[in-house]
């Protein structure tokens, strides 16, 4: 059920670009924002009237894994603020399926899903029918009992205060968000007004007919800046030309100190095996301290190792050395990690991991089209009024660009709790569970308390050579 203002048709073809993009590494700023809503985190709906050109409700209620139960919402919590990040995850875990089928089982795999979520959420922004009936379903937004997609953006902006704009200060998570449309165009204001107080994205006019290299330039610069120059061309030279119309980018930035840090003195070369059977020497970290950890099926390990502050940890899924990594992945739902997740346990553990640094870019757009994502890739079929001011309906998103960059090393707090660790050699005390991560293995890395999917990915690789 659809529900649309009326507008006017434009003649000539255009095209969006779409590009996500995301860090993860050392370095990071804080990027503030000024909205019409003085802050949107302490505000109610009726400060701030959501009104998008067209709604889309659901006919029928969609029945989810968790009707008939119930489920733990953190306290303080709005209950559809934790059913959206519970939609994310859903997201997550289909969406990185699709992504590990089209790689190697030897390739590194590193995404946000929730970049990935935030930028087409602000898509949907100017969505109709078909073309917003297929976001709702495929990011999972229609399993939100409250499905109306103008409520989803003021939901995403209580995760957003949620995520970004915690207490704790030792570890960093940073979004930021922009609009780059072409200057000769005027933007639908309301488009305009709820993508800056929700997600923070301010319009920024560019001249993509006459400079799309400039263009170009100006938008990855962008970029490079938030992102401390770590991540720099991200926009391929063809993306941007005289039919560009707007460029949607988010950022999302995290840096952690290990609660529990290891020692760099502990480091030693070791052997990594990969899939394809080679094995290389990699810089193998090393400490025994207590966390929260458990054997699953088949002989899978599953550790959380915490950041500084408890409130983001990094779990790593470590299938056993009989058992391939792609098993895993397959077998992997949003139902079956919860529950691992569940089962956890603190455990004094001896632990190995590498110390290691991937990078991943990718399109997103084949993916998306597997799984529904059709019309709003499609010049014939997209509905996208709500963004231009003429309430045109010619535009489409032409491609959507992902780019991640993890590194993981000894880094970490002062606590007490690295102190236990302080000590040359490793250990061989039998009574210790080991975790030695010298195969490919899973890493996510999550908030905890709405049990948020920031960052996924694959170890396959941390080979430096």
């Amino acid at each position: 059920m659809y529900s649309s203002g009326a507008g006017t048709r434009a003649a000539a073809k255009r095209k969006v670009c779409l590009l996500s993009l995301l860090l993860v590494g050392l370095w990071g700023r804080v990027a503030c924002h000024e909205s019409p809503v003085e802050d949107i985190c302490t505000a109610k709906p009726r400060d701030f009237p959501l009104n998008p050109m067209c709604i889309y409700r659901s006919p029928e209620k969609k029945a989810t894994e968790d009707e008939g139960s119930e489920l733990k919402i953190p306290e303080a919590t709005n209950r559809r603020v934790w059913e959206l990040s519970k939609a994310n995850s859903r997201f997550a875990t289909i969406f990185y399926k699709h992504l590990a089928d089209a790689k190697k089982d030897n390739d590194n795999i590193f995404l946000s899903p929730l970049s990935i979520s935030t930028a087409f959420a602000m898509t949907k922004l100017g969505a109709c029918n078909d073309t917003l009936k297929q976001l709702m379903e495929v990011f999972k937004f229609d399993t939100i009992s409250e499905k109306t997609s103008d409520q989803v953006h003021f939901f995403f902006a209580k995760l957003n205060c949620r995520l970004y704009r915690k207490a704790n200060k030792s570890s960093k998570l940073v979004s930021a968000n922009r609009l780059f449309g072409d200057k000769s165009l005027t933007f639908n204001e309301t488009y305009q007004d709820i993508s800056e107080v929700v997600y923070g994205a301010r319009l920024q006019p560019l001249d993509f007919k006459g400079n799309a290299k400039l263009s170009r330039a100006i938008i990855n610069d962008w970029i490079s800046n938030k992102t401390e120059g770590h991540i720099r061309d991200v926009l391929p030279e063809d993306a941007i030309d005289e039919l560009t119309v707007l460029v949607l980018v988010n950022t999302i930035y995290f840096k952690g100190l290990w609660k529990s840090k290891f020692s760099p003195e502990n480091t030693r070369d070791d052997t990594f095996n990969k899939a394809n059977k080679e094995s290389c020497l990699v810089p193998m970290m090393y400490q025994e301290s207590k966390f929260r950890y458990r054997q699953v099926e088949e002989g899978t390990q599953v550790l959380e190792l915490p950041f500084k502050g408890d409130d983001i940890t990094m779990v790593l899924i470590l299938p056993k050395p009989e058992k391939s990594l792609a098993k895993v992945e397959q077998e992997l739902t949003p139902e079956v990690l919860q529950e691992w997740l569940d089962k956890l346990e603190e455990t004094m553990l001896v632990v190995y991991l590498p110390r290691f640094r991937i990078e991943d870019s990718f399109s997103l757009k084949e993916k998306l089209e597997d799984m529904g994502l059709v019309d709003l890739f499609s010049p014939a079929k997209s509905k996208l009024p709500g963004i231009v001011a003429d309430s045109r309906d010619d535009l489409y998103v032409s491609d959507a660009f992902h780019k991640a960059f993890l590194e993981v090393n000894e880094e970490g707090s002062e606590a007490a709790a690295s102190t236990v660790i302080g000590i040359a050699g490793r250990s061989l005390n039998l009574n210790r569970v080991t975790f030695r991560a010298n195969r490919p293995f899973l890493v996510l890395i999550r908030e905890v308390a709405l049990n948020t999917i920031i960052f996924m990915g694959r170890v396959a690789n941390p080979c430096t050579t």
